[in-house]
């Protein structure tokens, strides 16, 4: 059984329909990813499944649990945690008070967690005392992801963790968030590094105009021709 299914999702904005009947499963610590042209649903897809966005229809299952319809702090309390493109870091905090936020729900000791965050993000070890709106855009989604690793989530939802970075420090993320998928946590994750992502999941979804479009094993999906012509650059 899948430990992140959502299954037949419908949903959308005031009275637009997004998503169209949108299927997609994670099996623990696995990581897979989704891709698609801009305006696809894909990050209405991640909102949905998180409770920022009610569905219509369909619904969401985690770890063999119905979470349709629950609010975000139930969910993450469950283990599903969330790292949005945008606004996913206090810029005005140092690096360790952003990951003690990130573990504002625990009252047991999360010395552990914090101290794996630091073996899996080093470049964070000798920033932790700057403020985060300081750093780079790299190290700004290290901190981001680190607060959500601070809750020892069983899977983390990514969305569009490379947006706006340089090709190297896109790839330097990607590997990053692969590091934290060897670590046993499962991964979905949005991205525009359609290619690169593909490379490092076990499996992806091609969404387009709100629905299924190809899903399969990323080697797959990396050498259908259809998929690279139209959603791989070529």
């Amino acid at each position: 059984m899948p430990l992140l299914e959502a299954k037949n999702v419908v949903s959308g904005y005031g009275k637009v329909e997004i998503l169209h009947e949108v299927s997609v499963y994670v099996n623990d610590k696995e990581m897979v990813s989704i891709i698609g042209p801009n305006g696809s649903g894909k990050s209405t897809l991640m909102k949905t499944i998180f409770g920022l966005l009610q569905p219509w229809d369909g619904a969401v299952d985690f770890d063999d649990q119905d979470i349709t319809g629950l609010k975000p702090n139930q969910i993450v309390r469950k283990g599903l945690c969330y790292v949005p493109q945008e606004e996913n870091i206090f810029p005005t905090l140092t690096v360790a008070e952003n990951l003690e936020m990130g573990a504002f729900i625990r009252d047991d000791d999360y010395s552990g967690e914090l101290e794996n965050v630091y073996d899996i993000f080093p470049a964070l070890t000798e920033r932790k005392d700057q403020e985060v709106g300081n750093l780079s855009g790299g190290q700004q989604q290290m901190v981001a992801m680190g607060a959500a690793l601070m809750l020892n989530p069983d899977i983390l939802l990514l969305d569009e963790p490379t947006a706006g970075l340089a090709p190297n420090l896109a790839q330097m993320i990607l590997e990053k968030i692969k590091d934290v998928n060897d670590t046993g946590v499962a991964i979905l994750i949005v991205e525009q590094n359609a290619r690169e992502a593909l490379k490092l999941s076990s499996r992806g979804y091609v969404l387009a105009m709100g629905e299924n479009k190809f899903t399969g094993e990323s080697d797959d999906l990396l050498e259908d021709e259809e998929v690279g012509e139209l959603y791989l650059g070529g």
